[in-house]
């Protein structure tokens, strides 16, 4: 494996980090958003994304144009929040989503 694809796994992986303390954290607090669900579909995802990279799955570029997608989509609603929690878990969506759309390139 490479060390751009290597790069990529540790994005995902930090993503996945970062979405697992932004839902913890939101945990039994009313939200206004999809906020922390946003969260879920994002670690699925990125959890996704790694597996089809490790496989080097013929798919691997559909299922990380998708996960940019749903990261895009969890940073626009964390990023809607205060919590700093919230602004780091967004900041990570969008590099992540980056990646993602790097990999399907």
């Amino acid at each position: 494996m490479n060390t751009e694809l290597k790069n990529n796994i540790k994005i995902l992986q930090q993503c996945v980090v970062d979405c697992r303390k932004c839902l913890t954290e939101m945990a039994g607090t009313e939200s206004f958003n999809d906020c922390p669900l946003c969260c879920i579909q994002c670690i699925d995802a990125c959890e996704v994304v790694i597996k089809m990279i490790t496989s080097k799955s013929n798919y691997m570029k559909q299922y990380a144009l998708l996960c940019a997608e749903i990261c895009d989509y969890c940073a626009d609603h964390c990023d809607e929040h205060s919590h700093e929690h919230c602004k780091l878990c967004a900041k990570t969506c969008r590099e992540c989503a980056k990646a993602c759309r790097d990999l399907a390139a």
